[in-house]
């Protein structure tokens, strides 16, 4: 049975985010909002859990994971990011953007895609995700929650704690998030690609 944490979407209460990371380092998997849907995250070095979420979210080793960052310095970490796309980034963070870059030696195999070694990452605009991942001090490893043979993410917590109560162990009420996923730019090419529009505006990236 998941527990479930009222955490102000402005304010966080750092009581609840200690609570709450400690879950993560225990190998818990835990629904938070975003600055675009309701996530499911878990602890990026915990193989049990990330086998957890794939299972949950209904997706393979093929599906892009993506590592949820505190800021550019992070993503830099992770992934391979030259002068140019760089410039870019910063740009668009933090932001309803996830990137495709290519992996760094930093980022578990298990992690990137099997075939190209690349690796989703986004800087969230969300108060609560922030704090979580300032008490983590490094990455979270993310999903949008959509479940599995559904279209739409789930976007309210007290929908979220009825569909997975006995799967998760905490979800967090931060509020309604938006139906709109991210808009996920592919940046391992010279120019950027567009693989998916949501919340974020491609025109930034000249798409």
């Amino acid at each position: 049975m998941s527990q479930f944490f009222q955490i102000h979407p402005d304010n966080p209460q750092l009581r609840l985010i200690k609570q709450a990371v400690q879950i993560i380092d225990q190998g818990g998997i835990v629904a938070l909002p975003t600055d675009s849907c309701y996530a499911l995250v878990c602890h990026l070095d915990d193989k049990d859990a990330v086998m957890r979420l794939r299972r949950i979210r209904g997706v393979d080793e093929k599906h892009h994971l993506t590592l949820l960052c505190r800021d550019l310095s992070e993503i830099a970490q992770y992934a391979k990011v030259d002068n140019r796309q760089f410039r870019m980034l910063k740009a668009a963070t933090p932001g309803a953007y996830t990137f495709i870059l290519e992996a760094t030696k930093e980022v578990p195999r298990r992690l990137s895609h099997p075939s190209r070694k690349t690796i989703g990452l986004r800087v969230p605009e969300n108060q609560i995700t922030h704090a979580l991942l300032e008490e983590l001090k490094q990455p979270l490893l993310g999903t949008t929650l959509i479940l599995p043979d559904e279209d739409e993410p789930l976007t309210d917590p007290e929908l979220v704690r009825a569909r997975l109560e006995k799967q998760i162990d905490l979800v967090i009420d931060g509020g309604a998030c938006s139906l709109i996923p991210t808009t996920v730019i592919d940046m391992t090419q010279e120019m950027p690609e567009l693989i998916r529009q949501g919340r974020g505006d491609a025109a930034l990236f000249g798409l």
